[in-house]
């Protein structure tokens, strides 16, 4: 923590904010889109886009899920952040990202246990039922998925889907229908290898590629 404390003190020593590209951020945010991605800390979207401050708007959960709109009745923090990004910032491209080696989804793979941590279970509910039918123990240990820098491709498999699926949620909140029907929004799914740096593009046949820039 020393380490992250520090580097936050001399953090404005190490930036320009004389330069007109942080005078404009006091302005106002237009971010270029909207990524919904894992809490997991070995995902950087800045890190891997190059986006500069202000051009991407976060949503960060476990399992990059996107529960359906109406799920918690009157608020979310998702639904808030998906109808701010298209209605306030008109953002026109949304990416749900998810990710090799991905603990939630490694827990439903491998029917890890998870009777405490009840939060976390009652979560990955939202994922569970769309994803049933590639779940089930796959090699996993006791029910735990593997830490091998080498990934289960079943577990891939469960990643890969997973973002097909959020995608279909997304597509069911009023608010995006709205924008997809008038052309004014695109949705992209991805898939980041942390070990590779490789990144995998949903593309119009429902496979993964990695395109080469």
């Amino acid at each position: 923590m020393k380490a992250l404390l520090d580097r936050a003190r001399s953090f404005k020593r190490r930036v320009d904010f004389e330069s007109d590209e942080y005078r404009k951020l006091a302005v106002g945010q237009f971010p270029e889109a909207l990524f919904i991605t894992c809490s997991d800390s070995r995902v950087i979207p800045a890190l891997i886009t190059g986006a500069r401050p202000g051009e991407i708007f976060e949503l960060r959960n476990a399992g990059n899920i996107v529960p359906p709109h109406d799920a918690y009745g009157a608020a979310s923090g998702e639904a808030a952040t998906i109808e701010y990004a298209l209605e306030v910032l008109g953002v026109q491209d949304i990416v749900v990202c998810g990710h090799s080696h991905c603990g939630a989804m490694g827990a439903l793979k491998y029917g890890a246990d998870l009777s405490g941590l009840p939060r976390v279970d009652a979560w990955l509910d939202y994922a569970r039922p769309a994803l049933e039918p590639v779940l089930g123990d796959s090699g996993g240990d006791n029910g735990r998925a593997t830490t091998s820098s080498s990934e289960d491709p079943a577990l891939r498999e469960v990643v890969q889907l997973n973002v097909r699926n959020q995608l279909a949620v997304l597509r069911d909140y009023p608010v995006a229908r709205q924008q997809l029907d008038a052309g004014r929004l695109r949705l992209h799914g991805w898939y980041y290898e942390i070990d590779t740096g490789k990144v995998h593009e949903l593309d119009a046949d429902g496979g993964f590629q990695v395109h080469d820039s």
